[in-house]
């Protein structure tokens, strides 16, 4: 009988516990969907009483307890709170969107002057280490600046690191909002792109354009350092030790080359080491580079197509296409520019290529200054192009400096041709556009 009422009671406080806690979790769940439906419809003041339930009492419920209540708290210039939300979520969910956390926290910071230059860059510090795809674009543009005053003079190697994986990081953001667009685009042309669509389309541009503008930034930040006096004492010295790193290498190659440092004797010994060690796509093609310098023709045409088809991502080969358009002038670099747009219809940078090609060529192309002008407008073309299938290519700068140059309603006036009428443009260009209005 003594057993029998010891089980019973056992039974009974188990059933009572598990009550409790049923009654707990729903409870928390009315609150949460309670505070939930107060942030969606802005009613913030209000939503920080359920918040501060949920904070205490089902602290793990969900990772969007802090993503609304940092909104809430944001959107009410509670400070103090917003702090707290932080904090609260970086123990909660430590390993979930933690990144992105960091850098939201730090643009709050910066935004409403809570924290010295140097504590909000110790957040980002934070974020980079997680993951710097996930953070904000103007924080990733903060965040090398950063680190490139702390290091410029005392460590430059580790500047041009970190702007690597800043820039591969950009690159995979580009990349995949390239690729959410494009589908996008052909819906939009063809009109049958829902609203919903329409407006993602739109986000999904500005946010490329965004990151496009942070590559140009970092670009011209680190230009000032990574000059060819600089980077080859700095990769002369490491060569040794770094000789069998294919990560490295490909590094060092590619600072080299798009630096103009090809003429010395180091970029072919570093690209002769990249394509011995990673026996790569790209190394052939840095590789074919070298040849192609040493008088070697032939040599360099069978090491492009050794790289060529080596490669079997449609988009990796898009590049080599492009690079080996960039090492031509006129109609040989834009034939193979087009040949490179086969691979990648949304390569904006082989649009940039031929507008470049065009730019270059305007002088020659026209025997008046209007004529000279309309080749300026060949050009916009081909960079409004670059920047309608992949926004993040950095095309703005182009499209400001091509319209600089096109024909005025004046000169159209003075040159007696109806605006909006098609005028061929001359010589290898060849091309009808269409005349300013």
């Amino acid at each position: 009988m003594k057993n029998i009422t010891q089980i019973l009671t056992g039974l009974f406080l188990f059933v009572a516990v598990n009550g409790v806690k049923a009654q707990a979790s729903q409870e928390c769940n009315i609150k949460y969907n309670l505070f939930k439906g107060d942030v969606t419809t802005k009613k913030y003041e209000k939503a920080k009483t359920d918040l501060d339930y949920l904070l205490t009492n089902c602290p793990t419920l969900s990772v969007n307890i802090y993503k609304y209540g940092a909104k809430a708290a944001e959107k009410t210039k509670d400070h103090a709170l917003v702090k707290k939300v932080y904090e609260a979520r970086l123990v909660n969910f430590p390993n979930k969107g933690t990144a992105k956390a960091h850098s939201d926290y730090a643009t709050y910071l910066a935004k409403n002057k809570l924290a010295t230059d140097d504590e909000i860059f110790a957040i980002l510090e934070k974020a980079y280490a997680i993951s710097p795809k996930d953070m904000g674009v103007k924080n990733i543009y903060k965040y090398f600046q950063g680190i490139t005053d702390k290091y410029k003079d005392s460590n430059p190697q580790k500047v041009f690191d970190t702007y690597d994986d800043v820039m591969e990081s950009v690159g995979e953001k580009l990349e995949d909002y390239t690729n959410k667009i494009a589908p996008l685009i052909a819906q939009d042309t063809t009109g049958t792109i829902s609203a919903k669509d329409k407006k993602r389309l739109k986000a999904y541009t500005t946010n490329s354009k965004a990151l496009g503008s942070v590559e140009g930034g970092l670009d011209n930040m680190i230009s000032v350092l990574a000059t060819c006096d600089r980077l080859i004492p700095i990769y002369t010295r490491d060569y040794e030790v770094n000789k069998g790193d294919g990560v490295w290498l490909k590094r060092a190659v590619s600072r080299m080359y798009n630096k103009g440092c090809q003429t010395d004797p180091l970029f072919e010994k570093l690209a002769t080491s990249y394509a011995e060690v990673t026996q790569s796509s790209d190394a052939y093609n840095f590789l074919a580079g070298v040849l192609q310098k040493n008088g070697d023709a032939a040599g360099a045409k069978e090491m492009r197509k050794k790289a060529f088809d080596l490669e079997t991502d449609p988009k990796v080969k898009a590049k080599l296409k492009l690079r080996e358009a960039q090492g031509y002038g006129g109609s040989k670099g834009r034939a193979l520019a087009y040949q490179a747009l086969k691979y990648n219809p949304n390569l904006g940078k082989a649009y940039l290529y031929i507008a470049s090609l065009y730019a270059k060529s305007a002088n020659s192309c026209g025997s008046s200054v209007f004529e000279k002008k309309m080749v300026f407008v060949a050009a916009l073309n081909k960079a409004r192009k670059a920047q309608q299938v992949d926004p993040g290519c950095g095309a703005g700068r182009y499209i400001r400096s091509y319209k600089g140059n096109i024909p005025t309603k004046k000169e159209v006036f003075q040159q007696g041709v109806t605006p909006g009428s098609s005028h061929k443009v001359g010589c290898w260009i060849g091309e009808t556009v269409r005349v300013p209005k």
